[in-house]
């Protein structure tokens, strides 16, 4: 039964995606082409971030790591490589780091890593900062990139790719093994998971598809500031967004960037001042009182309904 589930998923997936790709493309305005995209790629960024922090319960707050130097990398190499290269490029150098510094993060656990990772994060960006200023550049503009709309099917591919890969991790071997990590890490190792490769396979693949959507956000805005492309914000956007949605299923980040990016857009028009401390509020209340998100509660309803 589980692989026939398994098709009907893909392909109402695909079928509803392809809905909202054909109506965003042929009658939503610019700014909801631009509310779209903006989703989309927030979407993927959430999921991703649970591939690693919700599978493992290493928590991350430094995955805007990959997001920035996503957008560097592109940023560098446009014009001299094809635009498919170059963010191929961005996700293939953000995995990279993510095994790269893996190896020494992951000796710490706890407060220690989320610490450790925030600080990955800042440190990267102060170099970045130092060797733009060293050349002088305050700034780099792009000029004849992506349409609008070619940026959208980027996303939009992005977040599929996302969906799926937590959803088919979440039901493989490789899933088993690192809930076992987030469940007891020295239980798991005793029994013979390799606990080491598995959460290398996971930062890896976790920071794989904020590479490329960094680069890909890039053509978007049209402009990369390293204090932006950096900024922690980002960072916590992907936390809230997964933590409100629930993060034991592939359903739970995609809820929650809905929520959160409607909400934002919402208080960005009206009160764009208190954005930042409603985020904040949202995440510990849902962290106390509603630790398995809305999907949970939402599963934990429906199997009440068909008890």
């Amino acid at each position: 039964m589980r692989p026939l589930h398994d098709v009907r998923i893909i392909i109402a997936a695909l079928v509803t995606t392809a809905a909202v790709v054909v109506g965003v493309l042929f009658f939503a305005s610019d700014y909801f082409i631009d509310f779209a995209t903006s989703l989309a790629m927030w979407i993927a960024l959430s999921e991703s971030w649970t591939l690693l922090s919700g599978m493992t319960g290493y928590v991350s707050l430094g995955h805007v790591v990959f997001f920035g130097l996503g957008g560097y990398l592109t940023v560098l190499t446009f014009g001299m490589l094809p635009i498919w290269a170059a963010l191929a490029l961005s996700g293939a150098c953000a995995t990279g780091l993510a095994v790269l510094v893996g190896f020494p993060c992951f000796r710490v656990r706890g407060p220690y890593f989320v610490i450790l990772t925030f600080g990955l994060s800042e440190f990267v960006k102060y170099i970045v900062v130092n060797v733009e200023a060293r050349a002088s550049k305050f700034g780099r503009l792009i000029f004849g990139g992506p349409d609008p709309n070619e940026v959208f099917l980027i996303m939009v591919g992005l977040a599929v790719a996302a969906f799926f890969l937590s959803y088919f991790i979440r039901r493989s071997r490789l899933g088993a093994g690192l809930r076992g990590i987030r469940e007891d890490e020295i239980a798991a190792e005793t029994t013979g998971v390799p606990v080491a490769r598995l959460k290398l396979i996971a930062f890896g693949l976790s920071a794989l598809i904020p590479g490329i959507a960094g680069g890909a956000f890039l053509f978007r805005s049209g402009y990369f500031e390293p204090i932006q492309a950096f900024n922690p914000s980002i960072s916590f956007s992907m936390i809230t967004m997964a933590v409100i949605g629930g993060t034991d299923d592939a359903y739970g980040p995609l809820i929650g960037a809905v929520a959160l990016v409607t909400l934002s857009e919402l208080l960005w028009a009206n009160a764009p001042e208190i954005y930042m401390t409603v985020l904040g509020l949202l995440l510990v209340v849902f962290v106390i009182w509603v630790p398995d998100g809305i999907e949970g509660r939402l599963r934990n309803w429906w199997k009440t309904q068909r008890a």
